[in-house]
């Protein structure tokens, strides 16, 4: 009795756990990641710097207060916005076209 299909079974078997393993190894280790890149972006704020938002608007960094920070998108023109809303520092070799 367990001749060549109970072979294939197994193997079935070990390959689906396998797989589900993989994927959320990749799930983790790609959050992991984007976790590190926020951070850095959060380590680089300073008053001064060009930065982005998550919703695409452009402006330099007025101040810094606990969990929020103040954006000039205009001259004159001061925004809050939570920190976290910061998507990226544009560096300075880097003008957004207008």
């Amino acid at each position: 009795m367990g001749g060549k299909g109970a072979v294939a079974v197994e193997a079935g078997a070990l390959i689906f756990p396998a797989l589900l393993l993989l994927l959320v190894f990749f799930l983790v280790s790609t959050q992991r990641k984007r976790q590190r890149q926020v951070q850095s972006v959060q380590q680089q704020l300073e008053p001064g710097v060009k930065v982005m938002t998550t919703a695409g608007l452009f402006g330099t960094l007025s101040g810094i207060e606990d969990n929020e920070v103040l954006i000039e998108i205009a001259p004159g023109v001061v925004c809050r916005y939570v920190r976290a809303a910061i998507a990226k520092v544009i560096p300075e070799d880097v003008v957004p076209k207008e």
